[in-house]
């Protein structure tokens, strides 16, 4: 597995959920023969929203995936370790930053929400309005807003992600890995590569 072949195996299972040729898998099957050992070929850092479902929307079975999903796809220092291990410890060849349509972290971000915990995840992906040339107000209204909010937000985690890990930062350099942004759009199930 290379880090090109990982990126086609995504968009290729991506392609099949979209057309409803999913792969026949035997899940109690592929629980036992990955209990004693694993190897994910990528890891995700996808948003907790429940129509993202990434193992499904990539057409991919048990031990195929590791899967990081915080609210707005956002990376900290614990799933930058898990991505550390993933790629230097077990071999993954890809890390994937998976943004979406419609994302209600990114509309909390434009409405400025403060209510709890929420408030520190707003101000985490605040940036990357600041770092979006946006038509019209920043409100959750706006659709194109939200979604090139959330885009820019993706673009922004990879850029932290190679900053904060020199080891990951290292594995792109010398070709072992990539560190890619996506796109999954919620009414087509599509997802595209920023």
């Amino acid at each position: 597995m290379t880090p090109d072949l990982a990126i086609q195996e995504l968009l290729d299972g991506n392609l099949r959920f979209r057309k409803h040729e999913h792969v026949s898998r035997d899940f109690m099957d592929e629980v036992q023969r990955s209990a004693m050992q694993q190897y994910p070929y990528a890891i995700i850092l996808g948003c907790i929203d429940s129509r993202v479902p990434v193992e499904i929307l990539f057409d991919q079975g048990v031990g195929d995936l590791f899967i990081s999903r915080i609210a707005g796809n956002f990376e900290n220092n614990d799933i930058i370790a898990g991505m550390e291990y993933a790629c230097n410890v077990v071999g993954s060849k890809l890390i994937m930053v998976l943004g979406h349509e419609n994302c209600g972290a990114v509309k909390a971000t434009c409405d400025d929400v403060k209510m709890g915990h929420i408030t520190e995840l707003v101000n985490r992906i605040k940036p990357a309005i600041a770092a979006t040339k946006i038509s019209g107000e920043v409100s959750s209204k706006n659709k194109k807003c939200i979604d090139d909010v959330a885009k820019t937000n993706v673009t922004l985690t990879i850029k932290r992600i190679r900053k904060k890990s020199p080891i990951l930062k290292g594995l792109e350099k010398s070709g072992d890995i990539k560190i890619v942004g996506a796109f999954y759009h919620v009414h087509s199930g599509e997802v595209r590569l920023l």
